[in-house]
C-alpha cells in the first residue's frame, strides 16, 4: 500500500447545457478535489448512427451527440467559480490552434484562477482532424515543435524567433505573463516511445490514459525519468497522472452489469491492441486500428458498430484500461498505480451513461475515492 497521497480531479464534458458543466464544477469544489480537466472536441466518440434512448438516457431526440463547446472559452467562464480547484483541458493538440494562441489561452486562463492552469496536449485525433481538412502528418513531429515554442512563450523574454517544418516565427511577439507561482503546466499525453520522450524533455506532467497496468505505468514513468535525465532537467519535478474512464457500482455485481451495457461496451473498442491479443480476438475495425486515434465516429454505420460492440470480449472489458468496481476496489486499484509513481488521477465516471441513478452514484463515489486516495494513511473507503 502506498504512503503517498494521491490527488484526485475530475474530468467533465464540454457539452450543452452549460449549467451541466456549472454544477460538476461546484461538486468538485464542494467536495475539495484537486482538479477539473475539461476535453477538447468538435465532435464525440459515440456516432450518430446509435445516439438514441436505448444507447444512453443522456440520448434526447431532437440532440446531436457532437455538441460542444470551445473548451478555451468555457474555461473562462469557469475560472471565476473554481476556487482553489486547478483547472486545465485534457487534452490538446496543436494542429486546431497554432501553439502562440495555446500558450496565450492558458497564460489568460493564469490571471482568472488562483492556481496555476494545466495544459494537456497530445498529438491529436482523426476525429476532429480529418473531416476538418486538416493535416494529420507527422503529428509527433509537429507537437515536439510545439511543445517547444509554447515553452518560448511561456518563459522567455523579447521577440521569439524559430524555424521548424511546422511553425517558424520571425521577432514574434508574446509578452503576457502569467502571474509569480501561476505559470501554466504542461502535461504531455503519451504512451509510445517518441511521447515518453517528449514528456521528459518539456512535460511537467506526464497524462497517459490507456496504459493498463501498474506494471506498465512504472515502465513508462521510468522512461518518462530517464529523458527528463538526458534533458538535464529535474525528473521529480514532473507530475506523474492518469486519466481513467471508471464504472463504479456499490456492488461489485452492479458495476460488472453495467460494463454489459452498451454505451459502456462502446469504450471497449478503445482498448489497446495488446489487450485484445490478450483476449485472443482481433479489433472488429481492423487488427491495427487504433481507436483512440483513428476512429472517426460518423464514417461507421449502424450495423458496423454495433457489430463491433458485440465482438468486444469481456476480458476486453474487464483487463483493459477502464476501471471498475466498488468504490473500496476502485480506490485499491488506484492505490497499486499509486505503488507505481502515480500522484494524480482524473476520473471520468462514464457509469453515468447507464442511468441518472448511475450518474449520481458515480460522482458520489468519485468523492468517496478521493478522500480515500489523499489520506496518506490509505484508509478504504466505505461501502456504497
Amino acid at each position: 500500500m502506498t504512503n503517498s497521497a494521491i490527488s484526485v480531479g475530475l474530468q467533465i464534458g464540454t457539452q450543452p447545457p452549460l449549467s451541466g458543466a456549472r454544477a460538476l464544477l461546484l461538486a468538485a469544489r464542494v467536495a475539495r478535489l484537486e482538479s477539473v480537466m475539461l476535453i477538447d472536441h468538435f465532435q464525440s466518440g459515440v456516432p450518430r448512427a446509435i445516439w438514441n434512448k436505448d444507447l444512453t438516457w443522456l440520448a434526447a431526440q431532437d440532440q446531436s451527440p457532437h455538441e460542444f463547446f470551445d473548451y478555451q472559452v468555457l474555461l473562462g467562464y469557469l475560472a471565476s467559480r473554481a476556487g482553489r480547484l486547478r483547472l486545465g483541458v485534457g487534452v490538446t493538440e496543436a494542429i486546431r490552434r497554432h501553439p502562440v494562441l495555446i500558450a496565450q489561452a492558458m497564460l489568460t486562463l493564469s490571471h482568472l484562477t488562483r492556481r496555476a492552469p494545466i495544459l494537456g496536449i497530445g498529438a491529436g485525433e482523426r476525429m476532429n482532424i480529418d473531416p476538418y481538412g486538416l493535416d494529420f502528418s507527422e503529428p509527433v513531429t509537429r507537437l515536439e515543435e510545439a511543445l517547444q515554442v509554447i515553452r518560448l512563450c511561456l518563459s522567455a523574454r523579447g521577440p521569439i524567433t524559430f524555424s521548424g517544418k511546422h511553425f517558424r516565427l520571425d521577432r514574434a511577439t508574446m509578452d503576457l505573463e502569467a502571474p509569480r507561482g501561476r505559470v501554466p503546466q504542461i502535461w504531455v499525453g503519451g504512451h509510445g516511445p517518441r511521447m515518453l520522450r517528449l514528456t521528459g524533455h518539456y512535460g511537467d506532467g506526464w497524462y497517459p490514459v490507456s496504459v493498463v497496468s501498474p506494471q506498465e505505468y512504472a515502465a513508462k514513468l521510468a522512461a518518462v525519468r530517464a529523458a527528463a535525465a538526458e534533458a538535464g532537467r529535474d525528473a521529480d519535478s514532473i507530475t506523474p497522472a492518469l486519466h481513467r474512464f471508471a464504472v463504479i457500482g456499490a456492488t461489485e455485481a452492479e458495476a460488472r452489469a453495467m460494463l454489459d451495457t452498451k454505451a459502456v461496451r462502446l469504450l471497449g473498442l478503445a482498448a489497446p491492441a495488446d489487450v485484445w491479443r490478450q483476449a485472443g480476438s482481433v479489433h472488429p475495425l481492423g487488427a491495427h486500428f487504433d481507436t483512440l486515434v483513428d476512429f472517426v465516429p460518423d464514417r461507421h454505420g449502424r450495423r458496423a458498430i454495433e457489430h463491433a460492440i458485440a465482438a468486444v470480449p469481456d476480458a476486453v472489458m474487464t483487463e483493459g484500461p477502464l476501471l471498475w468496481g466498488t468504490p473500496r476496489q476502485v480506490a485499491a486499484k488506484l492505490r497499486a498505480f499509486g505503488d507505481a509513481g502515480m500522484r494524480h488521477v482524473v476520473l471520468a465516471p462514464v457509469s453515468g451513461l447507464v442511468s441518472r441513478r448511475a450518474a449520481r452514484y458515480g460522482l458520489w463515489a468519485t468523492v468517496r475515492i478521493a478522500r480515500s486516495l489523499t489520506s496518506r494513511r490509505g484508509h478504504p473507503v466505505p461501502r456504497g
